[in-house]
């Protein structure tokens, strides 16, 4: 499961994750448009429900967030928007959240954002034994520990899956 594939040049993520001191295994496959955390699952031989996606969205006031969720589950805009004490959330149009956080749609890490936003995480994402999230490049995910999400990142856990 955690076996290296081949290297791909660093991104923003990759230098956070290295300034951070934080261990991770890199993982390259195919992207495929619209193909998502099922695809990437697939071609990695990983179970869905341990890929993590990463979302960026935003509150009424316009102001962004980022929301990590299982890639086969969605977030409950409702449920994050209570547990969070906003009015409501949306996700954020594919080009205002690469201005946010310097990654193309589809290769968004919560790691080495051009801008910090809060970030919260689905506490059942903390219970896996090793997750895979994006790395900062379509069709480049990292594996690490999902502790690293609270304990480096700063990630609020939060219950918003549905």
């Amino acid at each position: 499961m955690a076996k290296k594939d081949k290297h791909v040049s660093e991104t923003p993520a990759t230098q956070w994750l290295k300034a951070h001191k934080v261990s991770y295994t890199e993982h390259v496959c195919a992207y495929v448009d619209h193909g998502g955390t099922a695809e990437s699952a697939r071609q990695l031989g990983w179970d869905e429900h341990a890929v993590v996606k990463t979302l960026v969205m935003q509150d009424e006031k316009a102001e962004p967030l980022i929301v990590l969720m299982h890639g086969d589950r969605q977030v409950s805009t409702k449920n994050l928007a209570r547990a969070i004490g906003a009015k409501r959330l949306e996700p954020c149009k594919p080009e205002v959240a690469q201005r946010h956080s310097g990654y193309m749609v589809g290769g968004t890490s919560p790691f080495g954002t051009r801008k910090v936003m809060p970030v919260y995480v689905e506490a059942t994402v903390l219970e896996l034994a090793a997750i895979l999230i994006n790395g900062g490049r379509r069709g480049y995910l990292v594996g690490m520990a999902p502790a690293v999400l609270t304990e480096v990142l700063g990630a609020k856990p939060v219950a918003c899956a549905i």
